[in-house]
């Protein structure tokens, strides 16, 4: 089971983003039967059936191991990820694209390049996957309080006075047998839920 798997067909995010299917997908990050899983989310084994057949034809669930009950077959059945997303591109035409957002300090800009990254990242995964292959990732995360919003301009002005510093000193555009890599920095609020609390405001 991969971690996460990133939906790109338009008919399997519409499966897996009903409300039962998708309640179905995250009881089996682990193996089950439908009959468990019919008791854990109340609801008739007939039903649960119908609703794991549909999932596995769009091949999020699969058949991992069968158990016999009796003169009974009983199969046991685990997502393909423990967590999903849906590309950009289930969206078809309609799908968000950094080239038709002009405003490049909007948050639409910054939704429009995450979308980007999911779309091209998810199927480079799935390449990689097919060939057993790793596939070569760079992540960084990290948060930053600022005193002040003209610290924040000025950390801004020295990031990317950074990041085209490296950016000068490696790229190579002749390179033999070198292969382009997306470099994407980004900084955006934390949600209300992420906030700090204000030692005035603590009881």
């Amino acid at each position: 089971m991969v971690d996460v798997e990133v939906i790109d067909d338009s008919a399997a995010a519409v499966v897996a983003m009903d409300p039962i299917r998708a309640r179905l997908l995250a009881e089996l990050a682990e193996p089950a039967s439908a009959a468990a899983l019919a008791s854990r989310v109340g609801l008739a084994r007939q039903k649960v059936n119908y609703h794991l057949r549909t999932l596995e034809a769009h091949g999020l669930v699969r058949a991992v191991d069968e158990r016999r009950w009796g003169g009974l077959t009983e199969r046991m059945l685990a997502a393909t990820a423990a967590s999903y997303m849906v590309s950009p591109n289930a969206l078809g035409a309609a799908a968000t694209d950094p080239a038709r957002t002009a405003d490049r300090l909007s948050a639409g800009y910054l939704v429009a390049l995450a979308a980007r990254m999911v779309r091209e990242v998810g199927a480079l995964v799935r390449r990689a996957d097919a060939a057993g292959k790793r596939l070569p990732i760079l992540s960084l995360d990290a948060e930053v309080r600022f005193r002040s919003a003209a610290e924040r301009a000025a950390f801004a002005d020295e990031l990317a006075s950074s990041v085209t510093a490296l950016v000068s000193r490696y790229h190579d555009e002749s390179a033999p047998g070198g292969r382009r890599h997306r470099l994407v920095v980004a900084a955006h609020p934390l949600p209300d839920d992420h906030r700090e609390p204000d030692p005035e405001e603590t009881p």
